[in-house]
């Protein structure tokens, strides 16, 4: 069999969410079937590492689709003709987008919602395209793979979906997120929090992450706390942003935010793996990967009480209202205050991380594949 692939989100340096199911899944899948001849369709020049097999065949197609207009020539006019020329017989989409304009059988990953919910935290361009063209991709493909239950009920409720026709295919987090020595978390936290622990935060910068009330706790846990206790954020600007940037700069405590950017994954999990509490008061999460990964790293979290993030934390963590800075600051204060809930929190993680592995992840997406067939 001849299966094509949607990587434009394979981006060297630059995986994120999506990017990273992508990346996980895709690389599982084309070892564990050689059988079957692979095509990743990438919207710019792609990185080698990305072509994970020799039955991977890599194929740029033009233009770069970053904008509602590319979109569309992208996915209906430019990939159509491809599928025909590579003689496709099954098409895979793990970034939420399909073409409305091919016949060829397609499995769609569709991640979150979250536009539905939130769509002013979106420019008007993007949100416009996502909420008229997300119902038709949703009704077109042949099978819909999303990571979470609540994703499943949400893409049901919403857009008239039968159940049937939906797979749960839960993230995992990289086999780099594992507990780390005494000795490793304290040259990470001399190396980032002026080596004083720390909360952190870890995700793209933007509204839904809900950073302007994650810095407003911070600012009443340490005004009731009087402690060293620093807030590392680690991510990039990504839109909407200036609401942040007002606020970093004139904030109390400040200088006990530390802001380091983007970072790859061999750095990232250690900054996770060394800090005293994940803090991951997002608004909306079609899964909550950083949850996982602290988890993994036997950190404890305190994580909101909306959307997915309740089905992936389990009773491994903290629940928040994060639309109360008040809440996150209470439960910053108890984790901080009370070790034997810290070590509970743990010792539940362990368990919980259980059910969630890329493997798993993989064997789970090729099965929903399998059924468009």
């Amino acid at each position: 069999m001849r299966i094509g692939v949607n990587t434009r989100l394979l981006l060297k340096g630059k995986l994120e969410g999506i990017g990273w199911f992508t990346f996980q899944t895709l690389e599982k899948i084309v070892r564990s079937h050689p059988e079957h001849e692979f095509f990743f369709f990438f919207d710019r020049e792609y990185d080698p590492s990305f072509v994970f097999a020799p039955n991977v065949t890599p194929v740029v197609v033009h233009p770069q689709a970053r904008h509602p207009i590319l979109f569309y020539l992208w996915f209906e006019w430019s990939l159509p003709a491809k599928l025909k020329k590579y003689k496709i017989d099954l098409f895979l989409s793990p970034d939420s987008y399909l073409s409305l304009s091919t016949k060829v059988p397609t499995c769609l990953v569709v991640h979150d919602l979250a536009f539905e919910h939130y769509p002013d935290h979106y420019v008007m361009s993007h949100r416009l395209y996502w909420r008229h063209y997300s119902p038709l991709f949703a009704r077109k493909a042949a099978r819909i793979a999303t990571v979470s239950t609540y994703s499943k009920h949400d893409i049901c409720n919403r857009y008239g979906i039968d159940q049937d026709k939906i797979d749960v295919v839960y993230n995992g987090a990289h086999a780099e997120y594992l507990p780390l020595s005494f000795e490793q978390r304290e040259d990470v936290k001399a190396k980032y929090a002026d080596g004083c622990e720390y909360f952190v935060f870890a995700g793209a910068i933007h509204p839904r992450k809900n950073i302007v009330n994650l810095l407003k706790a911070f600012v009443l846990f340490k005004k009731h706390q009087r402690s060293n206790m620093k807030l590392v954020i680690v991510g990039r600007p990504a839109w909407k942003y200036d609401e942040v940037d007002e606020l970093k700069n004139s904030m109390p405590f400040k200088d006990d935010v530390k802001w380091v950017g983007y970072m790859n994954i061999d750095e990232l999990s250690k900054v996770m793996g060394a800090a005293y509490a994940l803090v991951y008061a997002s608004l909306f999460e079609g899964f909550g990967i950083p949850i996982l990964e602290a988890m993994q790293c036997d950190v404890p979290a305190i994580v909101s009480n909306t959307s997915s993030m309740p089905e992936v934390a389990g009773d491994a963590a903290l629940l928040v209202d994060p639309t109360d800075p008040t809440d996150i600051a209470e439960k910053m204060h108890m984790i901080y205050k009370d070790e034997v809930l810290r070590k509970q929190l743990i010792a539940n993680a362990r368990i919980q991380v259980q059910q969630f592995d890329w493997h798993l992840s993989a064997e789970r997406l090729w099965n929903c594949m399998m059924k468009c067939i």
